[in-house]
């Protein structure tokens, strides 16, 4: 499980303080709560926001990157530029999720020279850019996913990149209208033909949003819909906000499924059973 944490201060998800020293806190509890992977990311993709610089990327993420492999977790950088992803893989990193579709060459030289992992995302628009066009994929979205992923990988594997070291991205809201990004998810199956891991960038994503009619800290319960859905396509790897509530998802789903052991003995806990009635103080009755 890949546990979010957005360095910067235009996060269009995350309210909280996107401070370094509160990105770090956030990487301790994503940590502690269970995620495998930490993936920092230090530009917003909000299209209503400039691009920032390298330098200034390179300052938001390069502490919290050293920060987070020094507590030992595994580290995934959010960057479609190569200056800051090699700073972030000379740091420490071990993968690079580039939201531009993985086209730039000077990308995949950085991450072929430093034996990187790559997110390959879907994308038909630049980053910070939006397209809503229903006409966009004239023979299916699908069909078009699997031209792109065919022409990337083969282009990866000729820069040094194998499919090995690649995870696809169907790419949920990146030039696709809520439709589309629904009927892309559909389609996972096919992408697992090509071998690479498929991961579910779903978290707090506009088509939840426009589905539900929810702002994006309200979306939980759309996110959690999707993971389920994704999970039972075929996808594998989870990118997400909220790791506390996603493990816990996955305890009870692994559980109804038959995929971990229910104890004959577990019973609950009192100290969790029950809320404590409103204005009752531990251990006194209401009077």
């Amino acid at each position: 499980m890949v546990g979010v944490v957005n360095a910067t201060p235009d996060s269009f998800s995350d309210r909280g303080d996107r401070s370094t020293a509160g990105s770090i806190r956030q990487v301790e509890q994503h940590m502690a709560d269970g995620a495998d992977i930490i993936e920092v990311g230090g530009e917003s993709n909000v299209t209503n926001r400039p691009a920032v610089s390298v330098e200034v990327e390179l300052e938001r993420v390069i502490p919290v990157v050293e920060a987070a492999v020094e507590r030992g977790a595994t580290v995934s950088i959010d960057t479609y530029k190569p200056a800051v992803a090699d700073g972030a893989l000379a740091a420490g990193a071990a993968i690079v999720n580039d939201i531009s579709g993985s086209e730039s060459g000077a990308m995949l030289e950085v991450c072929a020279a430093r034996d990187a992992w790559m997110v390959v995302m879907h994308t038909e628009v630049a980053p910070k850019t939006q397209r809503w066009d229903e006409d966009l994929y004239p023979d299916g979205i699908t069909v078009r996913q699997v031209e792109f992923f065919a022409a990337r990988l083969e282009r990866l594997e000729r820069a040094g990149i194998p499919a090995d070291r690649v995870v696809l991205d169907p790419g949920p809201d990146f030039g696709k209208t809520p439709r589309q990004t629904v009927e892309s998810l559909r389609g996972i199956p096919r992408l697992l033909d090509f071998g690479c891991p498929v991961m579910l960038a779903v978290s707090r994503k506009d088509f939840i949003g426009a589905i539900t009619g929810r702002r994006p800290s309200e979306r939980s319960a759309g996110t959690l819909a999707a993971l389920a859905a994704g999970l039972d396509l075929g996808a594998t790897v989870l990118r997400v906000h909220d790791v506390a509530a996603t493990v816990d998802f996955l305890k009870v789903r692994e559980a109804l499924r038959g995929e971990s052991d229910v104890p004959a003995g577990l019973r609950i806990g009192e100290d969790i059973r029950r809320e404590t009635p409103a204005g009752e103080r531990a251990g006194e009755p209401l009077g």
